[in-house]
C-alpha cells in the first residue's frame, strides 16, 4: 500500500524521454560532424591495419620481439615471439592485426585528447571539479551503454567500435595525468619560477617529466581497457578477435572460444608490458 501511495504521488522523471530528444537533436543537428569524425577514424584504423598486414607474420614477430627485447627484457621478447607463433598457428592472425589496429586507433585518440585535458584539470580547480564527475560517470557506466549511441550517430562497423572505446577508456589517462603534475614537488615549482620559466617551460620541463611515470600508468590503463571494449564492440560490427569470441559464445563453441581468448591473452599481455617499460631507464629495465 505505502510503496502504490508513493508510486503514485510522486510522477516518474522522463530522464529517457529527455536522452532520446538530445540523440534526435544530435543526429539531425550535427550530422556533418559525425560524418566527418568517421571518415576520419576510419582512414586511421585503415592505415594501422595495412602497416600490421604489410609485413609477413615471421617479419612482424621479429620487430615486435625487438621492440619488447628493447624495452628491457628478454624472456617478454621470448613470450612475444612463442605467443605470435600461437596466434598464427591458431589462425587467428588477420583478426589479431584488425583488433591492435582498434586498439592503437582508440588508445592514441585517448592520449591525444586525455593528457591535455588532464594538464587542464591540475591547472584549473573549476574544470577539475567538473570533468571529475564526469569521469566517474564514465568509468561506472555499464560498458555496453555506451554501444548505443555509437551505433546511433556512426552506424554499425569499426567507427562506433572505436568511438565507445574512446569513451570507456580515456579517463585513466586524465586521471593520471591530474594526478602526476599535482604530485611534482612545490619547492621545484617554486624554482623554477624563481628562474623565470615560463608556464610553458614550467610545464614541459619540470612537471611533465617528473609526473611521467604516472602518465605512462594511465596510458597503460588506457590501453587495457581499450582492448577489453574492442572485444566488446564486435557485438555492433566492430572486426577483430572479438568478432571470433562473440560467434563462439553465441554457438557455444568452447573450444573455439578458448582458442581466441588465449589471442587475446597474448596480445593484451605484449601491449601492458610495452606500455608499463618502454619510458623506463634502460638500465632499469634490463635489472627489473
Amino acid at each position: 500500500m505505502l510503496n502504490n501511495l508513493i508510486s503514485a504521488e510522486m510522477p516518474k522523471l522522463p530522464i529517457a524521454d529527455w536522452v532520446d530528444s538530445a540523440v534526435d537533436w544530435m543526429s539531425m543537428n550535427l550530422e556533418g560532424l559525425f560524418e566527418g569524425i568517421s571518415v576520419s577514424i576510419e582512414n586511421v584504423v585503415d592505415f594501422f591495419t595495412w602497416i600490421f598486414m604489410l609485413p609477413h607474420p615471421i617479419l612482424f614477430i621479429v620487430i615486435l620481439a625487438a621492440l619488447s627485447y628493447l624495452a628491457g627484457k628478454w624472456k617478454m621478447a621470448l613470450f612475444t615471439v612463442l605467443g605470435f607463433l600461437l596466434i598464427w598457428n591458431l589462425g587467428y592472425w588477420d583478426a589479431t592485426m584488425n583488433t591492435l589496429a582498434l586498439v592503437l586507433t582508440s588508445g592514441l585518440i585517448s592520449i591525444i585528447v586525455g593528457i591535455p585535458i588532464g594538464i587542464w584539470c591540475a591547472k584549473s580547480r573549476g574544470a577539475s571539479n567538473i570533468i571529475t564527475p564526469l569521469l566517474d560517470f564514465m568509468q561506472t557506466m555499464p560498458a555496453f551503454v555506451y554501444l548505443l549511441p555509437a551505433v546511433t550517430f556512426f552506424s554499425l562497423g569499426v567507427v562506433p567500435g572505436v568511438i565507445a572505446s574512446i569513451i570507456f577508456a580515456i579517463p585513466p589517462t586524465i586521471r593520471m595525468t591530474n594526478l602526476g603534475i599535482k604530485q611534482v614537488s612545490g619547492e621545484l615549482v617554486e624554482a623554477a619560477d624563481a628562474f623565470g620559466s615560463t608556464g610553458a617551460q614550467k610545464l614541459f620541463k619540470v612537471q611533465l617529466p617528473l609526473a611521467m611515470p604516472n602518465i605512462m600508468a594511465g596510458i597503460n590503463q588506457t590501453i587495457m581497457l581499450s582492448l577489453s571494449m574492442v572485444v566488446i564492440a564486435s557485438m555492433i560490427g566492430a572486426q577483430g578477435i572479438g568478432v571470433e569470441v562473440y560467434r563462439a559464445v553465441t554457438q557455444l563453441q568452447i573450444g573455439k572460444g578458448f582458442e581466441a581468448g588465449l589471442a587475446v591473452v597474448v596480445l593484451a599481455i605484449v601491449l601492458d608490458r610495452l606500455s608499463q617499460n618502454i619510458f623506463k631507464p634502460a638500465q632499469k629495465r634490463r635489472n627489473a
